[in-house]
């Protein structure tokens, strides 16, 4: 007889990962990520609960977007004001905030929820090679 694997906050087993993203696309970066933020990699994930690993990323500014998408790619939010639709492009972005173009892109593949945002707490990415979880000793991963 086979049992459904439940498991509880306390009991879950957090590990630390580095991810180098120097010429790795965005969108399989993000995805990876995404998968280990929500511990969907591991064989005992419970979709109500905290499992995911934390996650380090580094060399941000050096992500790779595939043809045009630099000038083409367009980010809009808005300020809440009539008329304050506001847009940014990614080579802008990237200039502006190194970190931010990964950042959302990991966000959007995670759950819009309270566990989501909580999930989200659990990535550091840095823009360049210097990262501060030294002290954690995170476990290197590639990303083909």
């Amino acid at each position: 007889m086979r049992q459904t694997t439940i498991v509880k906050k306390e009991l879950v087993d957090k590990k630390w990962y580095l991810i180098d993203a120097k010429n790795i696309p965005l969108g399989r970066l993000a995805a990876k990520v995404a998968l280990i933020l929500r511990g969907k990699n591991k064989p005992t994930f419970t979709p109500n609960v905290d499992m995911g690993d934390n996650v380090v990323i580094i060399n941000a500014k050096l992500v790779l977007l595939t043809s045009k998408k630099d000038e083409l790619k367009i980010y809009y939010h808005h300020t809440g004001y009539p008329g304050g639709l506001k847009k940014i492009t990614a080579k802008d972005l990237r200039e502006k905030h190194p970190t931010a173009l990964v950042e959302k892109a990991i966000r959007g593949m995670l759950p819009h929820t309270k566990l989501g945002r909580k999930q989200f707490n659990n990535l550091y990415v840095y823009a360049d090679e210097k990262h501060m979880q030294e002290a954690q000793k995170p476990e290197k991963i590639e990303v083909k």
